[in-house]
């Protein structure tokens, strides 16, 4: 006999990613949506553009589903809001005793996101964070490439995420103003580069060091000269040391035009075009856009067009003889990274696997973020405790 359904509500369902998760779980024979959760005056309009039932209900915050009568209890719930809000929402459904997962980051300051994993173990409940690439099938094939050392030693990791957000990304609608205000998690450490945190983290381990250099900004230009602005960087050029001993350098920029960016080179963001690196950059036959470059004593791994290039197995290693390059293969399931995360979640609520991105996993992420934030302030390198 096959399970019931789980019972999943949204909060945040009319945001970018709420949307796409909203999707997923309508699409998904083993979750059932009982309940949106958007206080938005468009929220009622979204629903229906998304083709959520007319029968389930929109409330305008987690309290007053939990007052309500005439919905059950969800097993579990997926937050898509505002990072300064994913704790006090996070604490709620979890004191509440439903399984959670939160859209990255976990929580805008590290001591915040320590309190919720410590709830999260103190009441026995699933809190997972929503690093979705971690379930992208270049991610996936690049994790086990390295944990096989077909790069030899990994010595080091070269990396680049940099694209041009519009205006109307930070302006369209009021309630999009905390993505340029650093006080309510806004910024590209936060919002972007915690994705990368959590992947390089994944693939090569703790990061124990950082320091940041600052990108000229490029907007807001006027209210940059008010001593007291709230505005986020824009970007920064990092240098990077894990506890294995692997360095790193890393470029990121939400205000350059650039391919070299993941949404870019994989076409996980349907809002994205996908760039690829034939003649025009844009043929359907060329290579991925890389990303990452994981450099080691047998060979180095770009990422995500996934080209190991090395002198070949069982070869001597010199500069003198000549480079072989090889194209690594993926996995061929259909389904989308967000879809392969919502199953993993259900089976994770159902004792059926262990997380993958724990909260603790999450909260990692976030205090290389804090870090690097720290150094941009300080203008100083910054250790990273355990």
């Amino acid at each position: 006999m096959s399970e019931a359904p789980l019972k999943v509500a949204i909060v945040g369902f009319s945001g970018l990613i709420g949307k796409r998760h909203t999707v997923h779980v309508l699409e998904n024979p083993a979750t059932d949506l009982i309940a949106v959760i958007d206080p938005s005056p468009g929220a009622a309009s979204i629903k229906t553009d998304l083709g959520v039932p007319e029968t389930t209900p929109i409330f305008a915050d987690v309290a007053d589903l939990l007052k309500s009568t005439t919905v059950p209890k969800p097993d579990c719930a997926i937050i898509c809001t505002p990072p300064h809000t994913h704790v006090p929402i996070s604490t709620t459904l979890i004191e509440a005793g439903i399984h959670v997962l939160v859209e990255k980051p976990i929580s805008d300051t590290v001591e915040s996101g320590r309190a919720l994993v410590a709830l999260a173990k103190k009441n026995n409940v699933h809190l997972l964070v929503g690093h979705h690439r971690r379930f992208n099938p270049y991610i996936v094939a690049a994790k086990k490439a390295v944990s096989e050392g077909i790069v030899g030693n990994v010595l080091a990791v070269s990396a680049i995420w940099a694209l041009c957000k519009p205006d109307p990304y930070f302006d369209a609608d009021p309630a999009l103003s905390w993505r340029k205000s650093r006080s309510r998690g806004g910024g590209v450490v936060l919002t972007n580069f915690v994705h990368e945190a959590d992947i390089l983290q994944h693939l090569l381990g703790r990061i124990v060091r950082v320091h940041a250099e600052e990108i000229t900004p490029q907007r807001n230009a006027e209210a940059r000269k008010d001593p007291q602005h709230d505005m986020a960087e824009e970007g920064v050029a990092l240098t990077l040391r894990f506890a294995s001993g692997v360095v790193g350098t890393f470029i990121l920029s939400d205000a350059a035009v650039s391919p070299h960016s993941f949404e870019m080179g994989t076409g996980e963001n349907p809002h994205i075009p996908r760039v690829r690196s034939g003649h025009d950059g844009h043929e359907a036959e060329g290579d991925e856009i890389d990303v990452y470059r994981i450099l080691g004593t047998h060979g180095t791994l770009s990422v995500p067009d996934l080209i190991l290039t090395s002198y070949g197995k069982g070869n001597a290693r010199s500069w003198n003889d000549k480079l072989q390059r090889e194209k690594l293969a993926i996995d061929t399931d259909p389904r989308v990274p967000f879809e392969r995360q919502l199953d993993h979640f259900v089976k994770v609520v159902r004792g059926q696997e262990e997380p993958s991105c724990t909260g603790q996993a999450g909260l990692a992420a976030v205090q290389v973020c804090q870090a690097i934030l720290e150094s941009l302030a300080t203008k100083k390198t910054v250790d990273i405790a355990e």
